[in-house]
Protein backbone atom coordinates (compact mmCIF):
# COMPACT_ATOMS: atom_id res chain seq x y z
CA UNK A 1 0.00 0.00 0.00
CA UNK A 2 1.45 3.36 -1.06
CA UNK A 3 1.31 6.20 1.43
CA UNK A 4 0.23 9.68 0.43
CA UNK A 5 2.01 12.97 0.84
CA UNK A 6 0.87 16.23 2.38
CA UNK A 7 3.04 18.44 0.15
CA UNK A 8 1.29 20.99 -2.08
CA UNK A 9 0.37 20.28 -5.73
CA UNK A 10 0.07 16.52 -5.41
CA UNK A 11 -3.69 16.17 -5.27
CA UNK A 12 -3.69 13.86 -8.28
CA UNK A 13 -1.30 11.44 -6.63
CA UNK A 14 -3.16 11.49 -3.31
CA UNK A 15 -6.44 10.98 -5.15
CA UNK A 16 -5.15 7.81 -6.80
CA UNK A 17 -3.67 6.59 -3.49
CA UNK A 18 -7.04 6.94 -1.77
CA UNK A 19 -9.04 5.58 -4.70
CA UNK A 20 -6.73 2.56 -5.02
CA UNK A 21 -7.13 1.85 -1.30
CA UNK A 22 -10.93 2.07 -1.50
CA UNK A 23 -10.94 -0.13 -4.62
CA UNK A 24 -9.05 -2.83 -2.79
CA UNK A 25 -11.45 -2.71 0.17
CA UNK A 26 -14.84 -3.95 -1.12
CA UNK A 27 -16.67 -3.12 2.11
CA UNK A 28 -15.45 0.47 2.02
CA UNK A 29 -13.52 2.65 4.46
CA UNK A 30 -14.17 5.72 6.57
CA UNK A 31 -12.15 8.88 6.20
CA UNK A 32 -10.52 8.20 9.56
CA UNK A 33 -9.41 4.74 8.44
CA UNK A 34 -8.06 6.15 5.17
CA UNK A 35 -6.00 8.73 7.07
CA UNK A 36 -4.60 6.06 9.40
CA UNK A 37 -3.58 3.76 6.53
CA UNK A 38 -2.20 6.37 4.11
CA UNK A 39 -0.55 8.75 6.56
CA UNK A 40 -2.47 11.69 5.12
CA UNK A 41 -3.81 14.36 7.47
CA UNK A 42 -7.62 14.34 7.95
CA UNK A 43 -8.10 17.59 6.04
CA UNK A 44 -6.27 16.19 2.99
CA UNK A 45 -8.39 13.03 3.13
CA UNK A 46 -11.56 15.12 3.34
CA UNK A 47 -10.52 17.18 0.31
CA UNK A 48 -9.66 14.06 -1.69
CA UNK A 49 -12.89 12.34 -0.67
CA UNK A 50 -14.91 15.36 -1.79
CA UNK A 51 -13.25 15.30 -5.22
CA UNK A 52 -13.85 11.56 -5.59
CA UNK A 53 -17.50 12.00 -4.63
CA UNK A 54 -17.91 14.93 -7.03
CA UNK A 55 -16.37 12.84 -9.84
CA UNK A 56 -18.74 9.98 -9.06
CA UNK A 57 -15.90 7.54 -8.46
CA UNK A 58 -16.99 6.72 -4.90
CA UNK A 59 -20.27 6.85 -3.02
CA UNK A 60 -21.21 7.27 0.60
CA UNK A 61 -22.47 3.84 1.65
CA UNK A 62 -23.94 4.17 5.10
CA UNK A 63 -22.41 4.85 8.48
CA UNK A 64 -20.32 2.79 10.86
CA UNK A 65 -20.85 3.30 14.58
CA UNK A 66 -17.75 2.64 16.65
CA UNK A 67 -17.71 3.57 20.35
CA UNK A 68 -19.30 6.76 21.62
CA UNK A 69 -18.03 9.10 18.92
CA UNK A 70 -19.71 10.40 15.83
CA UNK A 71 -20.67 7.65 13.34
CA UNK A 72 -18.18 7.32 10.49
CA UNK A 73 -19.41 7.63 6.92
CA UNK A 74 -18.19 4.75 4.75
CA UNK A 75 -16.78 5.50 1.31
CA UNK A 76 -17.17 2.73 -1.24
CA UNK A 77 -16.10 2.45 -4.86
CA UNK A 78 -18.82 3.03 -7.46
CA UNK A 79 -17.75 0.28 -9.84
CA UNK A 80 -20.23 1.40 -12.51
CA UNK A 81 -18.84 4.93 -12.70
CA UNK A 82 -16.07 4.15 -15.21
CA UNK A 83 -15.17 1.31 -17.58
CA UNK A 84 -12.20 0.07 -19.59
CA UNK A 85 -12.15 -1.89 -22.85
CA UNK A 86 -9.69 -4.70 -23.50
CA UNK A 87 -8.92 -6.23 -26.90
CA UNK A 88 -6.77 -9.28 -27.56
CA UNK A 89 -5.67 -9.56 -31.18
CA UNK A 90 -4.53 -13.15 -31.63
CA UNK A 91 -3.84 -14.49 -35.14
CA UNK A 92 -6.72 -16.93 -34.64
CA UNK A 93 -9.27 -15.04 -32.53
CA UNK A 94 -10.04 -11.46 -31.46
CA UNK A 95 -11.46 -11.10 -27.95
CA UNK A 96 -13.22 -8.04 -26.56
CA UNK A 97 -14.03 -7.38 -22.89
CA UNK A 98 -15.35 -4.44 -20.89
CA UNK A 99 -14.33 -4.14 -17.23
CA UNK A 100 -15.91 -2.01 -14.55
CA UNK A 101 -13.87 0.02 -12.11
CA UNK A 102 -13.36 -2.98 -9.84
CA UNK A 103 -11.98 -5.06 -12.69
CA UNK A 104 -15.03 -7.27 -13.18
CA UNK A 105 -15.97 -8.34 -16.71
CA UNK A 106 -19.35 -6.83 -17.62
CA UNK A 107 -19.32 -7.53 -21.37
CA UNK A 108 -17.53 -10.02 -23.58
CA UNK A 109 -17.33 -10.95 -27.26
CA UNK A 110 -15.10 -13.21 -29.32
CA UNK A 111 -14.72 -13.58 -33.09
CA UNK A 112 -12.40 -15.31 -35.52
CA UNK A 113 -9.57 -13.12 -36.76
CA UNK A 114 -10.38 -12.49 -40.45
CA UNK A 115 -8.04 -14.43 -42.74
CA UNK A 116 -5.89 -12.29 -45.00
CA UNK A 117 -7.41 -9.04 -43.76
CA UNK A 118 -5.17 -6.01 -44.09
CA UNK A 119 -4.36 -4.02 -40.94
CA UNK A 120 -6.54 -1.05 -41.89
CA UNK A 121 -9.63 -3.22 -42.27
CA UNK A 122 -8.81 -4.98 -38.98
CA UNK A 123 -8.59 -1.60 -37.24
CA UNK A 124 -12.02 -0.68 -38.58
CA UNK A 125 -13.38 -4.05 -37.46
CA UNK A 126 -11.95 -3.54 -33.95
CA UNK A 127 -13.47 -0.05 -33.67
CA UNK A 128 -16.90 -1.24 -34.86
CA UNK A 129 -16.81 -4.26 -32.54
CA UNK A 130 -15.90 -2.11 -29.53
CA UNK A 131 -18.85 0.18 -30.27
CA UNK A 132 -21.16 -2.83 -30.51
CA UNK A 133 -19.93 -4.47 -27.29
CA UNK A 134 -20.15 -1.22 -25.32
CA UNK A 135 -23.61 -0.37 -26.70
CA UNK A 136 -24.82 -3.91 -26.07
CA UNK A 137 -23.83 -3.57 -22.43
CA UNK A 138 -25.78 -0.32 -22.14
CA UNK A 139 -22.65 1.68 -21.23
CA UNK A 140 -22.29 5.34 -22.11
CA UNK A 141 -19.10 6.14 -24.05
CA UNK A 142 -18.54 9.06 -21.68
CA UNK A 143 -17.77 6.51 -18.96
CA UNK A 144 -14.98 4.81 -20.94
CA UNK A 145 -11.46 5.44 -19.68
CA UNK A 146 -9.83 3.99 -22.80
CA UNK A 147 -8.85 0.86 -24.69
CA UNK A 148 -6.06 -1.61 -24.00
CA UNK A 149 -4.88 -3.83 -26.87
CA UNK A 150 -2.82 -6.99 -26.40
CA UNK A 151 -1.03 -8.41 -29.44
CA UNK A 152 1.65 -10.95 -30.25
CA UNK A 153 5.18 -9.60 -30.20
CA UNK A 154 7.40 -8.11 -31.17
CA UNK A 155 5.95 -4.67 -30.49
CA UNK A 156 7.41 -1.18 -30.36
CA UNK A 157 5.97 -0.04 -27.04
CA UNK A 158 7.23 3.53 -27.40
CA UNK A 159 5.67 4.19 -30.80
CA UNK A 160 2.71 1.88 -30.22
CA UNK A 161 3.45 -0.31 -33.23
CA UNK A 162 3.13 -3.99 -34.02
CA UNK A 163 6.54 -4.75 -35.51
CA UNK A 164 6.37 -8.07 -37.37
CA UNK A 165 4.40 -10.87 -35.65
CA UNK A 166 5.21 -14.16 -37.38
CA UNK A 167 1.61 -15.32 -37.93
CA UNK A 168 -0.07 -12.02 -38.78
CA UNK A 169 0.54 -11.45 -42.48
CA UNK A 170 1.07 -7.88 -43.71
CA UNK A 171 1.49 -6.61 -40.14
CA UNK A 172 4.96 -5.16 -40.43
CA UNK A 173 5.46 -1.92 -38.46
CA UNK A 174 1.72 -1.23 -38.11
CA UNK A 175 0.82 1.83 -35.94
CA UNK A 176 -1.95 -0.06 -34.19
CA UNK A 177 -2.21 2.13 -31.07
CA UNK A 178 -2.67 5.40 -32.91
CA UNK A 179 -4.85 3.87 -35.64
CA UNK A 180 -7.33 2.43 -33.14
CA UNK A 181 -7.27 5.69 -31.16
CA UNK A 182 -8.16 7.64 -34.31
CA UNK A 183 -10.87 5.16 -35.36
CA UNK A 184 -12.46 4.93 -31.90
CA UNK A 185 -11.91 8.42 -30.51
CA UNK A 186 -10.53 6.90 -27.29
CA UNK A 187 -7.06 6.73 -25.76
CA UNK A 188 -5.28 3.43 -26.42
CA UNK A 189 -2.54 1.43 -24.69
CA UNK A 190 -0.63 -1.31 -26.58
CA UNK A 191 0.90 -4.27 -24.74
CA UNK A 192 2.35 -7.66 -25.60
CA UNK A 193 -0.20 -10.41 -25.01
CA UNK A 194 1.72 -12.50 -22.48
CA UNK A 195 2.59 -9.38 -20.47
CA UNK A 196 -1.06 -8.38 -20.48
CA UNK A 197 -1.89 -11.83 -19.09
CA UNK A 198 0.54 -11.25 -16.21
CA UNK A 199 -1.04 -7.85 -15.54
CA UNK A 200 -4.48 -9.47 -15.39
CA UNK A 201 -3.33 -11.95 -12.76
CA UNK A 202 -1.68 -9.23 -10.67
CA UNK A 203 -4.59 -6.80 -10.94
CA UNK A 204 -7.47 -9.17 -10.22
CA UNK A 205 -5.93 -11.38 -7.54
CA UNK A 206 -4.87 -9.42 -4.47
CA UNK A 207 -4.16 -12.60 -2.50
CA UNK A 208 -1.86 -14.14 -5.11
CA UNK A 209 1.92 -14.25 -5.29
CA UNK A 210 4.00 -11.25 -6.35
CA UNK A 211 6.45 -13.55 -8.16
CA UNK A 212 5.33 -16.09 -10.75
CA UNK A 213 5.73 -17.23 -14.32
CA UNK A 214 2.78 -17.24 -16.71
CA UNK A 215 2.80 -19.94 -19.38
CA UNK A 216 0.72 -18.70 -22.29
CA UNK A 217 -0.48 -21.09 -24.98
CA UNK A 218 -2.22 -19.53 -27.94
CA UNK A 219 -1.23 -19.45 -31.57
CA UNK A 220 2.26 -19.06 -30.12
CA UNK A 221 3.92 -19.68 -26.75
CA UNK A 222 4.83 -16.98 -24.27
CA UNK A 223 6.29 -17.09 -20.77
CA UNK A 224 5.49 -13.92 -18.89
CA UNK A 225 6.97 -12.99 -15.55
CA UNK A 226 5.79 -11.14 -12.46
CA UNK A 227 8.66 -10.01 -10.25
CA UNK A 228 8.02 -8.10 -7.05
CA UNK A 229 4.40 -7.53 -7.98
CA UNK A 230 5.24 -5.96 -11.35
CA UNK A 231 5.02 -7.38 -14.85
CA UNK A 232 8.55 -7.72 -16.25
CA UNK A 233 8.67 -6.20 -19.74
CA UNK A 234 12.36 -6.07 -20.62
CA UNK A 235 14.22 -3.23 -22.33
CA UNK A 236 11.92 -2.94 -25.36
CA UNK A 237 8.70 -4.37 -23.86
CA UNK A 238 9.20 -7.73 -25.57
CA UNK A 239 10.15 -10.04 -22.70
CA UNK A 240 8.43 -13.41 -22.66
CA UNK A 241 9.23 -15.01 -26.03
CA UNK A 242 8.84 -18.50 -24.59
CA UNK A 243 8.64 -20.12 -27.99
CA UNK A 244 12.35 -19.54 -28.53
CA UNK A 245 13.40 -21.75 -25.60
CA UNK A 246 15.40 -24.73 -26.86
CA UNK A 247 14.41 -28.09 -25.37
CA UNK A 248 15.44 -31.68 -26.14
CA UNK A 249 13.28 -32.86 -29.05
CA UNK A 250 13.59 -36.61 -28.58
CA UNK A 251 10.97 -38.79 -30.24
CA UNK A 252 9.85 -36.29 -32.87
CA UNK A 253 9.25 -37.09 -36.53
CA UNK A 254 12.18 -36.33 -38.80
CA UNK A 255 10.40 -33.42 -40.48
CA UNK A 256 10.62 -30.61 -37.96
CA UNK A 257 11.90 -27.07 -38.05
CA UNK A 258 13.96 -26.92 -34.87
CA UNK A 259 14.02 -27.82 -31.20
CA UNK A 260 12.61 -24.47 -30.13
CA UNK A 261 9.54 -24.89 -27.94
CA UNK A 262 7.40 -22.84 -30.32
CA UNK A 263 8.17 -25.35 -33.07
CA UNK A 264 7.28 -28.32 -30.88
CA UNK A 265 4.25 -27.54 -28.72
CA UNK A 266 2.07 -24.91 -30.42
CA UNK A 267 -1.22 -25.91 -32.10
CA UNK A 268 0.21 -25.43 -35.60
CA UNK A 269 3.14 -27.77 -35.03
CA UNK A 270 1.19 -30.31 -33.00
CA UNK A 271 -1.20 -30.59 -35.93
CA UNK A 272 1.76 -31.01 -38.30
CA UNK A 273 3.17 -33.77 -36.07
CA UNK A 274 -0.22 -35.48 -36.02
CA UNK A 275 -0.35 -35.48 -39.81
CA UNK A 276 3.23 -36.79 -40.09
CA UNK A 277 2.37 -39.65 -37.73
CA UNK A 278 -0.93 -40.51 -39.41
CA UNK A 279 -3.15 -39.37 -36.56
CA UNK A 280 -4.84 -36.63 -38.63
CA UNK A 281 -5.63 -37.15 -42.30
CA UNK A 282 -4.26 -33.94 -43.82
CA UNK A 283 -2.50 -30.73 -42.83
CA UNK A 284 -4.38 -27.43 -43.24
CA UNK A 285 -2.75 -24.67 -45.33
CA UNK A 286 0.03 -22.95 -43.41
CA UNK A 287 -1.72 -19.58 -43.21
CA UNK A 288 -5.25 -20.86 -42.65
CA UNK A 289 -5.13 -20.36 -38.89
CA UNK A 290 -8.83 -21.03 -38.39
CA UNK A 291 -8.47 -24.45 -40.05
CA UNK A 292 -5.35 -25.15 -37.97
CA UNK A 293 -7.24 -24.26 -34.80
CA UNK A 294 -10.08 -26.60 -35.79
CA UNK A 295 -7.56 -29.38 -36.50
CA UNK A 296 -5.97 -28.80 -33.09
CA UNK A 297 -9.38 -29.18 -31.45
CA UNK A 298 -9.88 -32.42 -33.42
CA UNK A 299 -6.51 -33.70 -32.19
CA UNK A 300 -7.42 -32.98 -28.57
CA UNK A 301 -10.81 -34.65 -29.00
CA UNK A 302 -9.13 -37.78 -30.38
CA UNK A 303 -6.80 -37.88 -27.39
CA UNK A 304 -9.70 -37.41 -24.97
CA UNK A 305 -11.51 -40.27 -26.70
CA UNK A 306 -8.57 -42.59 -26.06
CA UNK A 307 -6.70 -42.45 -29.37
CA UNK A 308 -3.21 -43.66 -28.49
CA UNK A 309 -1.41 -41.71 -31.21
CA UNK A 310 -3.12 -38.43 -30.41
CA UNK A 311 -2.51 -38.91 -26.70
CA UNK A 312 1.18 -39.60 -27.30
CA UNK A 313 1.57 -36.36 -29.26
CA UNK A 314 0.03 -34.24 -26.48
CA UNK A 315 1.94 -36.10 -23.75
CA UNK A 316 5.18 -35.49 -25.64
CA UNK A 317 4.31 -31.80 -25.90
CA UNK A 318 3.79 -31.72 -22.13
CA UNK A 319 7.30 -33.09 -21.76
CA UNK A 320 8.72 -30.32 -23.95
CA UNK A 321 6.79 -27.65 -22.03
CA UNK A 322 7.97 -29.02 -18.69
CA UNK A 323 11.57 -28.97 -19.89
CA UNK A 324 11.28 -25.31 -20.84
CA UNK A 325 9.66 -24.43 -17.53
CA UNK A 326 12.44 -26.17 -15.58
CA UNK A 327 14.87 -23.74 -17.23
CA UNK A 328 12.66 -20.81 -16.22
CA UNK A 329 12.37 -22.05 -12.62
CA UNK A 330 16.14 -22.57 -12.42
CA UNK A 331 16.87 -19.13 -13.83
CA UNK A 332 14.41 -17.07 -11.77
CA UNK A 333 13.63 -19.32 -8.80
CA UNK A 334 9.86 -19.12 -9.19
CA UNK A 335 7.63 -21.20 -6.94
CA UNK A 336 4.43 -20.61 -8.93
CA UNK A 337 3.48 -21.07 -12.57
CA UNK A 338 0.11 -19.89 -13.91
CA UNK A 339 -1.25 -21.33 -17.17
CA UNK A 340 -3.61 -19.70 -19.64
CA UNK A 341 -4.21 -18.46 -23.15
CA UNK A 342 -6.72 -19.24 -25.91
CA UNK A 343 -5.45 -22.80 -26.55
CA UNK A 344 -4.63 -23.87 -23.00
CA UNK A 345 -8.13 -24.78 -21.80
CA UNK A 346 -8.38 -27.56 -24.38
CA UNK A 347 -5.30 -29.38 -23.08
CA UNK A 348 -5.25 -28.26 -19.44
CA UNK A 349 -6.81 -31.36 -17.91
CA UNK A 350 -4.45 -33.64 -19.78
CA UNK A 351 -1.23 -31.65 -19.48
CA UNK A 352 -1.30 -29.75 -16.19
CA UNK A 353 -0.66 -32.61 -13.76
CA UNK A 354 1.90 -34.24 -16.04
CA UNK A 355 3.82 -30.98 -16.43
CA UNK A 356 3.74 -30.54 -12.66
CA UNK A 357 5.08 -34.05 -12.11
CA UNK A 358 7.87 -33.57 -14.63
CA UNK A 359 8.91 -30.20 -13.21
CA UNK A 360 8.89 -31.60 -9.66
CA UNK A 361 10.96 -34.68 -10.52
CA UNK A 362 13.29 -33.27 -13.17
CA UNK A 363 16.94 -34.18 -12.54
CA UNK A 364 17.81 -30.80 -14.05
CA UNK A 365 16.10 -28.85 -11.24
CA UNK A 366 18.61 -26.84 -9.22
CA UNK A 367 16.22 -25.93 -6.41
CA UNK A 368 14.07 -28.44 -4.56
CA UNK A 369 11.26 -26.23 -3.27
CA UNK A 370 7.69 -26.92 -4.36
CA UNK A 371 6.52 -25.28 -7.58
CA UNK A 372 2.77 -24.68 -7.59
CA UNK A 373 0.88 -24.95 -10.87
CA UNK A 374 -2.53 -23.38 -11.42
CA UNK A 375 -4.77 -22.37 -14.29
CA UNK A 376 -5.59 -18.69 -14.62
CA UNK A 377 -8.80 -17.92 -12.76
CA UNK A 378 -9.68 -15.52 -15.58
CA UNK A 379 -9.84 -18.15 -18.29
CA UNK A 380 -9.27 -17.84 -22.03
CA UNK A 381 -9.83 -14.08 -22.03
CA UNK A 382 -6.87 -13.38 -19.75
CA UNK A 383 -4.91 -11.27 -22.28
CA UNK A 384 -7.94 -9.12 -23.14
CA UNK A 385 -8.73 -8.67 -19.44
CA UNK A 386 -5.10 -7.73 -18.82
CA UNK A 387 -5.22 -5.14 -21.59
CA UNK A 388 -8.25 -3.52 -19.96
CA UNK A 389 -6.56 -3.71 -16.55
CA UNK A 390 -3.68 -1.68 -17.99
CA UNK A 391 -6.17 1.10 -18.73
CA UNK A 392 -7.54 0.93 -15.19
CA UNK A 393 -4.03 0.79 -13.76
CA UNK A 394 -2.88 3.81 -15.75
CA UNK A 395 -5.91 5.83 -14.71
CA UNK A 396 -6.28 4.73 -11.11
CA UNK A 397 -3.06 3.40 -9.60
CA UNK A 398 -0.75 5.79 -7.72
CA UNK A 399 2.57 6.53 -9.40
CA UNK A 400 5.38 8.49 -7.84
CA UNK A 401 6.11 10.03 -11.25
CA UNK A 402 3.02 12.15 -10.64
CA UNK A 403 5.02 14.01 -7.99
CA UNK A 404 7.61 15.28 -10.46
CA UNK A 405 7.31 18.95 -11.38
CA UNK A 406 8.45 19.72 -14.93
CA UNK A 407 9.83 22.97 -16.21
Amino acid sequence: MRRGTNLPAVGGFNQTVVLDLIRRTPDGLSRVEIAEITGLVPQTVSNVARRLLDDGLVIEAGKHIQGRGKPRVILRLDAASRYAVGVHLDPTVITYVVLDLRGQVVAHERARTPAGTDPEETVRTIARSIDAVVAGAGISREKLLGIGIATPGPIDSVRGRVVDPPLLEHWRDVPLRDSVAEASGLSVILEKDVTAAVVAELWTNDTGSDDFAFFYLGTGIGIGMAIGGEAFRGTSGNAGEGGTLVVPGAGLPERRRSEMLGHLATPQFLVAQAVDEGVLPHEPPEHDLAAIDDAFSALVQLADAGDVGAGAILDRAATFIASGLVSVVNLLDFDEIVFGGPAWARVADRMRDEIGRLVATSPDRKTRHEVRLADSSIGEDVAAVGAACLVLDTALSPRTSALLISG
